[in-house]
C-alpha cells in the first residue's frame, strides 16, 4: 500500500468508490450499457435545473477563481454566446514557464500514490462533476451552441462516462502486472536462485490537453483522465470560445485534489486570448510528454510532426460517409438520417457528410426508388422534423462559430453543387439572437471533378452531399477510398443484399473505420455509448487513437522492475 492511500482522505474515497471502479472495469469487457451517471435531468432533483441555471449565471460577469494556481496577473477571456448573452467571464494568466514549474513540482507525489488512489480520486473529482450537471450543461451550452438537452447530455453524463471509461482502463492497464512477485529457478543440486521483483507504473510525464470549441467536455475528458489516472500532471488548455467548461473541470480537480492531501497543481488552467499561440509553445516543451488534441487537420499534423518529444493523441477533420443501396424500413431509413444531419447543426465529427446512392436507385418495401426521389424524400423529411422552429432550435442548437455559417452561405449559393434542400433561418423562441440554420442538401455526381472537389473534403456544418454513383460496387469503393485519404469517424450502410453488405463490412475493416449498418430507431451513426462503443478506431487519418481502449492509455506510463535477492 503507498503512503498515499493510508491517507484518511484518499483511504475513504478508494472504498466508497470501489464498487464504481470495479463495475466500470467489468463493463469495458461486457460492452453492455451501463452508466452510473443518469442522463435525465430530472435525476438530479427538482430544482436541479434552476439551481445550475442560478450557479452559471452567478459566474457571469466574474472573475473565474482558481486558488492556488500561479498568476502573473493578467486576466483573458472573451467568450460569446452563440444564444447571444454575454459570457463575460474572465480567467487567469499565467506564462508557460510558471504553469510547467507548478505542474513539475506536484509530479512526484502523485506518481508515487499507485494506481489505487489515483483512481479513486479521479471517480471522486467525476462524481463532484456529476452532480453539478445541469451547471455544466449551462456552460457547454453557451459556450458551443449546443441546444440545452444535447449539452446536458452529452456534456455531462456522457462525458462523465467517457472519462470513467479512460479511469477504468487506466486501472487495468497499470495493474496487469503484479506490484510484486517471486521467482526461483531451480539449479540441480545447488540452491535455487531465488529473487523478489517488483514491477512499478511510472508515469510518462506532464500532460497537455488542447480541448475543442464543439465538445470541450465529451472530448477532453477522456485525455484529461486517461492522464491523470496514470500519474501524469495535466496542463489543461481550452479552446478560447469554449473554456468554462474546462475551467469548471480543472476547478473540481484542484479542490479534491487538495482535499486528498495532493498538490492541486496537478491540475491546471492555460486560458488564453483568441489568437494566441500557447498551444503551440507548449507542445514542444521539453517537460511535456503526452499531448491529447481534438480540432483541425493542420494542427493535428503539425503537432505529430513537431511535438517529437510527446506521445501526441489526435482526433483531426474526417469526411463520413454512408452508402443507401437498399432498405426494408424506408421511412424510418428517412427519420434516422434526417435526425442524424440536422443533430447539432452537424456539427459534430461523426456527422453523415457524404449520401452515396447509385444513379440506378435504390430497393425499397415500397418498391424501387430513383436517386431524384430518395433525395427529395429525404429532404422532406428534414423539413418536417425542423418545421417547428421551437422544436427545430432544441435540435440544431447554435452555429458555433463564423467558419459554420459562411459554409452555409455558400451552400445556398449554389457554390457546391445543386441545393435539393437550401438551408433556413430558425428563430428560437428562448434566444430569439441565436443563430440557427437548417441543413442544406447538395446533389452532386461522383464521377464530375468539380463535384469531387467539393464532397471530398470536410464541410463542417449542416452541409451534406447526395452524391449519384453509378453503383453499389463503386459506392463500396468510393467509401474506402474516402476513409483511407481523408480519413472518418463513422461509416454507415443501408442495405438488404447479403454481398453488398459484406463488401461494406470489409471495406470497412480494411479501411479501419466503424460501420453502422441499417439503422432506423432510436440509435444514430454520429452517437457512440461509453464502455460499448469505440470512438474512433486510430486506423485513418482522421484519428490516430480510440476513445476508449488499452492503447489509449497504455503509453501514458510505463512499467520499471525492481529486483532483489531473497
Amino acid at each position: 500500500m503507498t503512503a498515499a492511500a493510508t491517507h484518511p482522505v484518499v483511504a475513504e474515497l478508494i472504498e466508497r468508490h470501489q464498487p464504481t471502479l470495479t463495475r466500470a472495469v467489468e463493463a469495458t469487457t461486457a460492452r453492455d450499457y451501463w452508466s452510473p451517471y443518469p442522463e435525465f435531468p430530472k435525476a438530479y432533483g427538482e430544482t436541479g435545473q434552476a439551481d445550475g441555471q442560478a450557479a452559471f449565471e452567478a459566474l457571469l460577469g466574474s472573475v473565474f477563481a482558481l486558488a492556488g494556481q500561479p498568476t502573473d496577473g493578467e486576466l483573458v477571456g472573451g467568450e460569446s454566446s452563440p444564444y447571444g448573452i454575454e459570457l463575460g467571464v474572465s480567467y487567469p494568466h499565467t506564462e508557460a514557464e510558471a504553469l510547467i514549474g507548478a505542474l513539475e513540482l506536484a509530479r512526484p507525489g502523485w506518481a508515487a500514490a499507485g494506481p489505487a488512489a489515483r483512481a479513486a480520486v479521479c471517480v471522486e473529482i467525476l462524481a463532484r462533476i456529476n452532480a453539478r450537471s445541469h451547471e455544466f450543461a449551462h456552460a457547454v451550452m453557451h459556450t458551443t451552441g449546443q441546444a440545452y438537452g444535447m449539452a446536458f447530455q452529452a456534456g455531462g453524463p456522457h462525458a462523465q462516462d467517457r472519462g470513467l471509461e479512460a479511469v477504468a482502463y487506466a486501472f487495468i492497464e497499470q495493474t496487469r502486472l503484479p506490484q510484486q512477485a517471486s521467482w526461483s529457478k531451480p539449479q540441480g543440486k545447488r540452491d535455487p536462485l531465488t529473487m523478489v521483483k517488483e514491477f512499478v507504473p511510472v508515469p510518462r510525464g506532464l500532460a497537455l490537453l488542447i480541448g475543442c470549441n464543439t465538445f470541450p467536455t465529451w472530448n477532453g475528458y477522456p485525455g484529461l483522465f486517461a492522464s491523470l489516472a496514470t500519474g501524469n500532471p495535466v496542463l489543461v488548455k481550452p479552446h478560447p470560445r469554449a473554456t468554462l467548461p474546462l475551467a469548471l473541470t480543472v476547478q473540481v480537480a484542484r479542490e479534491v485534489l487538495a482535499e486528498a492531501g495532493f498538490d492541486p497543481n496537478l491540475v491546471c488552467l492555460a486560458a488564453e486570448h483568441e489568437g494566441s499561440t500557447i498551444a503551440a509553445t507548449l507542445a514542444v516543451r521539453p517537460e511535456v510528454k503526452i499531448i491529447d488534441y481534438t480540432g483541425s487537420t493542420g494542427f493535428g499534423d503539425w503537432l505529430e510532426a513537431n511535438a517529437e518529444q510527446a506521445q501526441v493523441y489526435t482526433e483531426k477533420a474526417g469526411v463520413n460517409s454512408v452508402l443507401i443501396e437498399s432498405t426494408d424500413n424506408y421511412r424510418g431509413m428517412l427519420a434516422n438520417l434526417a435526425f442524424s444531419l440536422s443533430l447539432y447543426s452537424g456539427q459534430m465529427c461523426t456527422t453523415p457528410q457524404n449520401l452515396l446512392i447509385p444513379r440506378t436507385g435504390v430497393r425499397t418495401e415500397e418498391g424501387g426508388k430513383s436517386y431524384d426521389e430518395v433525395v427529395t424524400d429525404l429532404a422532406a423529411a428534414i423539413e418536417g422534423l425542423l418545421a417547428d422552429d421551437a422544436r427545430a432550435a432544441a435540435i440544431l442548437g447554435a452555429v458555433v462559430n463564423p467558419g459554420v455559417l459562411g459554409r452555409t452561405v455558400r451552400a445556398a449559393g449554389g457554390e457546391y453543387g445543386e441545393l435539393a434542400l437550401a438551408p433556413r433561418v430558425v428563430t428560437s423562441p428562448e434566444f430569439p439572437a441565436a443563430t440557427v440554420r437548417t441543413p442544406a442538401l447538395v446533389k452532386v455526381d461522383a464521377d464530375k471533378p468539380d463535384d469531387r472537389a467539393a464532397f471530398l473534403s470536410e464541410c463542417f456544418g449542416p452541409v451534406s452531399f447526395v452524391v449519384a454513383v453509378e453503383s453499389a460496387e463503386a459506392a463500396v469503393e468510393l467509401l474506402g477510398r474516402t476513409v483511407r485519404e481523408q480519413g472518418a469517424m463513422t461509416a454507415a450502410g443501408y442495405t438488404v443484399d447479403d454481398a453488398v453488405e459484406a463488401a461494406l463490412v470489409a471495406t470497412c475493416l480494411d479501411a479501419g473505420v466503424s460501420l453502422s449498418l441499417n439503422l432506423t430507431g432510436g440509435v444514430y451513426a454520429n452517437q457512440t455509448a461509453a464502455f460499448s462503443d469505440l470512438h474512433g478506431t486510430g486506423a485513418n487519418p482522421a484519428a490516430n487513437a480510440a476513445y476508449c481502449d488499452g492503447a489509449f492509455v497504455a503509453s501514458r506510463f510505463r512499467t520499471v522492475e525492481v529486483r532483489r535477492h531473497s
